[in-house]
């Protein structure tokens, strides 16, 4: 009988994230515009290296449903929770797709979508993960890939819950392929 390794089976999961499942994983929080292409494009581009991800609200003080964010009254944004191996995968890495995959220089509007709750906006965890939030984004504003002046906010998460969508808004771009999305690889 050999070892039994946690990373033999690595299904990303969309569940509520426990204490007990989180283990060694640790999170990372992106509103990159709407949630359903913010999800598509991390699942697809880092598939077996997160263990769970999950679409909700973050940044309001209280829980909100989809339809009261969308007012852009509630101070939340749309956001993608995702639960990570260090070990596999390197937050910096997170930061540095997050800024690909969407336009950071855009205030409150991604694509056709506008309003704050579309906002470019990455919650930290840990006092590490912000200075490395602010170190890739420095990195790529210094580079040129990205045309402006990046606007994404880089705050702290501490205090600020985390709701869980609505479980039509989980994978819905998985189990609605031709559902709206605006996304793309902007370098």
């Amino acid at each position: 009988m050999g070892i039994i390794s946690s990373y033999k089976s690595r299904e990303i999961k969309d569940d509520q994230i426990t204490s007990e499942e989180k283990g060694g994983s640790e999170l990372a929080t992106f509103g990159a515009g709407c949630f359903w292409g913010t999800e598509k494009f991390f699942r697809k581009q880092f598939e077996a290296k997160l263990v769970s991800t999950m679409v909700g609200y973050m940044g309001g003080f209280s829980k909100a449903s989809y339809h009261q964010v969308c007012t852009g009254t509630t101070n939340h944004a749309e956001v993608l929770q995702v639960s990570y191996e260090p070990d596999q995968v390197k937050y910096s890495d997170l930061v540095h797709f997050f800024f690909r995959m969407h336009d950071p220089t855009t205030l409150n509007k991604q694509g056709n979508d506008q309003g704050s709750q579309y906002r470019s906006v990455i919650f930290t965890h840990t006092p590490e993960q912000q200075k490395i939030a602010e170190q890739v984004r420095d990195e790529v504003q210094a580079s040129g890939k990205i045309k402006g002046k990046i606007v994404t906010q880089i705050q702290p998460a501490d205090g600020l819950q985390f709701y869980k969508g609505e479980p039509e808004h989980q994978q819905y771009l998985k189990n609605n392929p031709g559902g709206y999305c605006n996304h793309k690889l902007y370098y």
